[in-house]
């Protein structure tokens, strides 16, 4: 075989082998689509799991089983089935999500929650005002809607073992009240260096030594106190009325509401 001849051959053998694997790739690019696809989707709802759990758990629970009088669940065959139908949205169930989750609610649709209809939720998108960008809202709304099948009942979740404290946290009105600070929502929307990182209302990590300095004739606990019950009665500059919800005097009892004023007047 000449030199000319042996090259002819590598070359058809090549280009057979070229189209081989062009042939195999275009059988196989389906299947491939498929599978990139589902490990994105897999690492969306990851990063949205992690992202609900600091910006979100705090109204909606860890579960997303909503807390009565605060928000409304969301892992709820309702939601799932019924909801966008309820509200009249036109289109996807996640792109309602993802539109809520970015604008926020400033007159709540369901008036059992947050003060039966006074401005509810809000604005997350940065921007509006908000911390979190697109992508992320994006990731959240796919962690979301991955509770679909726990929602309609197809698996059944598996709920989070509720701490029991001890006997001396039990005894202790500080430690009574960062347990309601956090299952009440507040850590959702406060920062407390190291208890919780929210940015939608003023970071309170010393707001025990702060309140003091806030109005003149008005002590720490007074302050603190009319701020929970009454959150407009005291602006903070930089933060819009309206977005603290209004009716912690209703579902919080006197003892809850002390041992919140005991926790947060300790943070100085």
């Amino acid at each position: 075989m000449t030199r000319a001849q042996l090259e002819i051959f590598l070359g058809v053998v090549l280009a057979t082998l070229a189209v081989a694997v062009l042939i195999y790739m275009g059988f196989t690019e389906e299947g491939r689509m498929v599978e990139w696809t589902r490990a994105q989707q897999a690492e969306s709802i990851e990063v949205g799991g992690e992202l609900f759990d600091i910006n979100c758990t705090g109204c909606h629970g860890p579960n997303g089983q909503g807390i009565p009088g605060l928000a409304p669940a969301l892992n709820d065959s309702h939601f799932f089935n019924g909801r966008v139908q309820e509200v009249g949205w036109q289109g996807s169930l996640q792109d309602y999500v993802i539109s809520t989750v970015s604008t926020g609610r400033l007159l709540s649709t369901r008036p059992e929650y947050v003060g039966g209809g006074k401005p509810a939720m809000p604005a997350w998108s940065d921007r509006y005002g908000g911390p979190l960008r697109d992508d992320q809202i994006r990731d959240i709304s796919s962690f979301v809607l991955n509770w679909e099948a726990t929602a309609t009942g197809q698996v059944e979740i598996a709920q989070l073992a509720t701490p029991t404290p001890s006997a001396e946290e039990a005894a202790d009105p500080v430690a009574r009240g960062q347990q309601v600070f956090v299952s009440s929502g507040c850590n959702a929307c406060h920062t407390i260096s190291a208890i919780s990182t929210g940015t939608v209302g003023p970071n309170l990590t010393q707001i025990g030594e702060v309140a003091a300095t806030r109005e003149e004739g008005v002590s720490a606990e007074d302050y603190i106190h009319t701020s929970i019950v009454n959150p407009n009665a005291h602006m903070v500059e930089g933060f819009p009325p309206n977005v603290m919800p209004q009716n912690y005097e209703d579902i919080l009892s006197d003892q809850q509401l002390d041992d919140v004023v005991a926790f947060l007047l300790a943070q100085e």
